[in-house]
C-alpha cells in the first residue's frame, strides 16, 4: 500500500464509543501518528446506520473512514495507519520481517488471551481469569528479553503497548471490581513499570475516558453475569 505524502490533504473520520478499549487502540495510534481526525460517537445500544453501513458483518467499533472507505477491526486499523502514514513517527510495526512477524503475534495474544478473559461471562470468566496468571508471566517473560527496552515496541510504543494499553486502566479497576489482584510487584515488575511508562504518555493519558463511568459500566456488567450464572445454577 503507497504511503501517502506529507502534507496531502487527508480525510479521516473514527466511529467509537466513549468506552471502548479497541477503540481507544485507533485513537491513540492517529494521536501518535499525529493525524487530525474527526470523532463519531456511536451508541451500540441503537446502531447508527452509518455504523451499519460501514461494518456490515460485525457491526462493531472501532471503525476508520479514509477518503470514505472503511476500515475494520482495531489491529487492522493501527495497521493500516502504519503504512499509511509511514512517514509520521513513531514506527508503530518493525521493518524487519521476521520481527513484524513476532509482534503480529504478540498483538494477537494479548487480544485472544488477556482481553477474552474479561470479556467473557460466568464459569466460562472464572476459568479464563485462573489462566490469565500465565498468560502475564509470558507477557512478563517477553518484556523482560531486551533489559533497557522500554516498551514491548522498544524505544518507543509500537502495536503491542497499544494493543496491551488498556490493562493501565482497566486491570486496576477490574482488580477492584473482581477482588481478585492480576499484577503484582514480585511476579510482574517489568509489566508494572512497562505501565506507569504508558500512563505517562500523553496521548495515552489524555484519551481515558472517565473513570467514575467505567467502574459504573463495569459493575454492572460483573452484577449482570453473576445473576446470569445464578439463575442457571
Amino acid at each position: 500500500m503507497a504511503a501517502r505524502e506529507p502534507g496531502e490533504e487527508e480525510e479521516v473520520k473514527l466511529i467509537k464509543t466513549w468506552s471502548s478499549p479497541y477503540a481507544l487502540r485507533a485513537v491513540w495510534a492517529l494521536k501518535l501518528k499525529g493525524i487530525p481526525y474527526e470523532s463519531i460517537d456511536e451508541d451500540l445500544t441503537h446502531k447508527s446506520d452509518i455504523l451499519l453501513h460501514h461494518n456490515p458483518v460485525h457491526k462493531k467499533v472501532p471503525v476508520l473512514l479514509h477518503h470514505g472507505r472503511s476500515i475494520c477491526e482495531s489491529l487492522v486499523i493501527i495497521e493500516y495507519i502504519e503504512e499509511t502514514w509511514s512517514h509520521n513517527p513513531p514506527r508503530l510495526l518493525p521493518e524487519d520481517p521476521l520481527q513484524r512477524a513476532e509482534t503480529r503475534f504478540w498483538a494477537k495474544f494479548v487480544d485472544d488471551k488477556i482481553w477474552q478473559a474479561f470479556s467473557k461471562e460466568g464459569k466460562e470468566q472464572e476459568q479464563g481469569l485462573s489462566e490469565t496468571a500465565e498468560h502475564f508471566r509470558l507477557l512478563e517473560a517477553e518484556l523482560k528479553k531486551k533489559k533497557k527496552r522500554l516498551f514491548f515496541g522498544g524505544e518507543e510504543i509500537g502495536i503491542v503497548d497499544i494493543a496491551l494499553g488498556w490493562v493501565v486502566n482497566l486491570v486496576p479497576l477490574f482488580e477492584r471490581i473482581l477482588g481478585v489482584k492480576f499484577l503484582d510487584e514480585e511476579r510482574h515488575p517489568a509489566l508494572l513499570e512497562w505501565r506507569q511508562r504508558m500512563s505517562d504518555v500523553d496521548v495515552v493519558k489524555e484519551s481515558w475516558p472517565p473513570r467514575d463511568k467505567l467502574v459504573a459500566k463495569w459493575t454492572a456488567i460483573r452484577e449482570r453475569c453473576v445473576g446470569k450464572a445464578a439463575a442457571n445454577e
